[in-house]
């Protein structure tokens, strides 16, 4: 058994590990970019897939994985994990329906909402109380995956025809063009102090430091990882400012 996911704030790295840890102590968790991420899969015949969702639709840098790594899903047991800040209808099932595609044998999806990554719009915004209260809950619904698929029972979170509905008329339509493509929109105001710790950041190696301070470019997979990292709140996508740096290790310092 192995798990391979993409994080951007650390939520679905959490939930990821624990479950892997729950299911067999041994079992690794392996970034999506890191460079032998494929070669690393390969031997496994059973793999944790886990990502977050966007907008009802999994990141373009996941498809890509998936896709460039065609060869490998074959015969292959896997279950897909989709983190969620309220809402995803299908999110274990659109990764699933590609990796199936390429022959992979879906066994189970869930879905585990935790707390929103999205900290430069100002209605998404929950105080500490309400995110450490979503932690835990996220907690048990992993340990309570776990116990069921000890005892061959998978969860199928987001895998019926229903839930794809859901996802298309809840979200995915009226956003598709989020999601379609890798995003243009990352903002880099003048308070960047040119520290480079987006730069090293980055899944898609999407930021470069240019006279001093961080340039972006045109392939950024909206993983938030860079605007909740940042030390002057200099970087922002969807609104105009940083109104919180939602991370899930902000939280567990709480507990």
């Amino acid at each position: 058994m192995i798990g391979i996911y993409l994080s951007g704030t650390g939520n679905t790295e959490h939930c990821i590990k624990k479950l892997l840890f729950l299911l067999d102590k041994t079992a690794q968790a392996v970034p999506m970019e890191q460079k032998d991420a494929g070669h690393l899969l390969s031997p496994h015949d059973f793999i944790v897939f886990a990502y977050p969702i966007q907008f009802s639709n999994i990141p373009v840098m996941v498809r890509d994985f998936i896709k460039i790594h065609q060869n490998l899903w074959k015969h292959k047991k896997i279950l897909c994990v989709a983190t969620m800040g309220l809402f995803s209808g299908d999110g274990a099932g659109c990764a699933a329906r590609l990796l199936k595609k390429y022959g992979a044998e879906i066994v189970g999806g869930s879905h585990i909402r935790m707390p929103d990554s999205i900290c430069d719009v100002k209605l998404l915004k929950r105080s500490p109380e309400q995110n450490l209260k979503i932690i835990r809950t996220a907690d048990r619904k992993i340990e309570k995956c776990a116990e069921g698929i000890r005892n061959g029972i998978y969860p199928k979170d987001g895998l019926f025809f229903y839930d794809r509905i859901a996802g298309l008329l809840g979200q995915r339509l009226w956003y598709c063009r989020k999601t379609k493509n890798y995003s243009d929109k990352l903002k880099i105001s003048n308070v960047c102090t040119g520290c480079g710790l987006c730069t090293q950041v980055c899944p898609m190696e999407n930021l470069i430091l240019k006279n001093g301070k961080a340039a972006a470019g045109k392939h950024c997979t909206m993983c938030y990882r860079c605007i909740s990292l940042c030390p002057a709140k200099a970087i922002t996508l969807l609104g105009c400012a940083v109104i919180e740096q939602c991370r899930y290790d902000k939280y567990v310092k709480r507990r």
